[in-house]
């Protein structure tokens, strides 16, 4: 099998990615006749009220992180995604049934927004925890970059085929498929083989979250990961909205349009992420190269003069934006013990979507106050900035040695601390 897909050899990983596209795909429609029900049918274009449904969705990441990445580390699971993955579609069909039935209005998008996120609350640091029980260390890597992979190959087609039934059927339609779509979760995790399955040693006591929170703070190298993940995710990652509102406000476009500009964006993701499988563990490099990328690109994408043009930056936008997280995230799973692992992916995920309850009302405000192309443009410069902070600091703090090789050319990284520990460059690079 070739290294790229290396974890679909394994039984439970090979199910479970199954029903995840499956769930990726009606989620991603779920999303934008969500969006496309805010903006055209209870709103005037309202980008404010598009932010606050966003900030919603992700508040609750923010506020439930520790006690559910604790759970995470606690009980089992799988019986938890389970869980979580029933509350999302129970909050799916609600919305479903009230736009159907021609009753939903602003406060019920505003409420269902809500409990959605205290079901995604438990569900990211249990899915992104869960993966290392299905595969092997070696494996975690093309794991995680797998997993990114399913779900931005969802969002290549997701959105298009949602622009589409949306324009044909209706938005209730739509909105139904997605609560439906849940089902391919939950019977791949009835499906797995519990004894084929690693789990680590559980947190016990009520200490598990001050002490996950203890850890991290004594890990500078996941403190830095933390501070990039929370400025992209708060400040550039707000492709819902900068999307939604560049493609109807500047370029005048419909739902078909729209829905293929999340598609187009998904080319770059999806590259990103089969990139990042292939590799065989995250690098420094390739993250602080990722993020420069994602302050240039982005802002072509913010000054766009045409449709088109717009379009096209958004493949190279949302590759850089995709190796960022999947690098992140790698570099995090594989620095962490196993036990500690699900509390400190709840504090990455919440570092990470948490900033979208600050970013996303912020940027909806851009969008009314400066005009839509600044909810880019605002997103690039901060980013650029963070980078710039980010390669600083670790220059600065971890006394860095940095060589350029020719023949081909690398650039190695290396701190005193490394090089005195003995670790050759290629281990850190």
């Amino acid at each position: 099998m070739s290294p790229t897909f290396a974890s679909l050899s394994i039984y439970n990983y090979r199910v479970y990615a199954l029903g995840a596209i499956v769930s990726n795909v009606g989620t991603w429609m779920g999303r934008v006749a969500q969006d496309w029900l805010v903006l055209t049918e209870l709103t005037d274009h309202d980008s404010t009220a598009l932010g606050i449904v966003t900030g919603l969705q992700f508040a609750p990441v923010v506020l439930l992180a520790p006690l559910a990445g604790s759970f995470a580390d606690r009980f089992d699971k799988r019986k938890l995604l389970a869980l979580s993955q029933t509350s999302l579609a129970i909050t799916a069909a609600l919305l479903a049934v009230l736009v159907l039935t021609d009753v939903a209005q602003l406060w019920h998008v505003y409420v269902l927004a809500g409990l959605q996120g205290v079901a995604t609350a438990l569900d990211n640091p249990t899915r992104q925890a869960f993966v290392s029980e299905m595969v092997p260390p070696d494996k975690l890597s093309n794991a995680v970059g797998l997993n990114s992979a399913s779900f931005n190959g969802a969002r290549l087609v997701g959105p298009a085929i949602a622009g589409l039934l949306i324009a044909a059927v209706g938005t209730g339609f739509t909105l139904v498929i997605n609560a439906f779509s849940f089902i391919a979760v939950l019977g791949a995790l009835a499906m797995m083989h519990g004894a084929e399955l690693t789990r680590p040693p559980r947190g016990k006591g009520r200490g598990g979250v001050r002490e996950g929170l203890a850890y991290v703070r004594q890990r500078s190298d996941i403190k830095l990961l933390l501070f990039v993940v929370f400025m992209l995710g708060t400040f550039g990652m707000n492709f819902q909205i900068t999307i939604a509102l560049m493609s109807t406000s500047i370029f005048g476009r419909g739902a078909s349009e729209y829905g293929l500009l999340s598609s187009v964006m998904a080319i770059g993701s999806l590259a990103a992420a089969l990139m990042s499988a292939r590799r065989p563990k995250p690098r420094l490099r390739v993250l602080f190269t990722a993020l420069i990328g994602f302050t240039v690109f982005s802002a072509a994408a913010g000054l766009a003069p045409t449709f088109w043009f717009f379009g096209l930056m958004l493949i190279p936008t949302g590759l850089c934006a995709l190796t960022v997280v999947t690098t992140a995230n790698a570099a995090v799973q594989l620095s962490v013990s196993p036990q500690m692992r699900g509390r400190v992916m709840a504090l990455y995920m919440a570092i990470f979507l948490g900033g979208t309850p600050l970013g996303a009302p912020m940027i909806g405000w851009i969008g009314d106050a400066w005009g839509p192309r600044w909810t880019i443009l605002v997103g690039s410069l901060a980013v650029g900035l963070a980078a710039v902070a980010a390669i600083l600091y670790v220059m600065r703090t971890d006394r860095l040695t940095v060589t350029l090789e020719r023949h081909p050319w690398h650039l190695n990284v290396v701190s005193a601390r490394q090089a005195a520990a003995g670790i050759h460059p290629e281990q850190v690079r």
